[in-house]
């Protein structure tokens, strides 16, 4: 093991997160009670945790569901100014049908509710840099690949 004496390192929190989808192709977002905006359900991987455990677990706990986890569309290198360095996957949810959705039981301390919306206008409900990380994330899944992004931008 590489000792890292001058902290240079980066050590960066880690989040990952789901995109559902309903039979007419649009994006689930739901509205965070602690939040200024639409997010995706998801959230940080706690210790010993595997990024799909953790967004199998943040889905269960907001919206008490527990759906497959399927494969990742995203990975993102996405520094915040005000948490440091992060890193976050985005996994594939798959059609959430009506049977599903009948299911959700919002956990009210931290979701006060979800929607459903197209991706070509998802900019306008969410913060710039998980907009794109969405529309690459749903590119991804139709194009059957991974994209590894930095700040929520492609990189070839």
């Amino acid at each position: 093991m590489v000792s890292d004496p001058t902290g240079s390192f980066s050590r960066p929190r880690v989040a990952a997160g789901v995109l559902f989808f309903d039979r007419l192709g649009r994006v689930m977002m739901v509205v965070p009670s602690y939040k200024d905006y639409l997010d995706i359900p998801g959230g940080y991987i706690e210790h010993g945790e595997t990024p799909t455990q953790a967004a199998a677990r943040e889905v269960k706990e907001e919206l008490g569901l527990t759906p497959p986890i399927g494969r990742l569309l995203v990975i993102d290198w996405a520094p915040n100014p005000s948490e440091g360095d992060k890193q976050l996957f985005v996994f594939d949810g798959g059609v959430l049908d009506q049977g599903r959705l009948d299911q959700i039981s919002l956990d009210p301390a931290e979701l006060t509710g979800y929607e459903f919306h197209d991706v070509a206008s998802i900019e306008t409900v969410t913060i710039p840099r998980l907009a794109r990380r969405i529309i690459q994330g749903d590119r991804a899944r139709r194009e059957g690949r991974t994209a590894y992004l930095e700040n929520g931008d492609p990189v070839s």
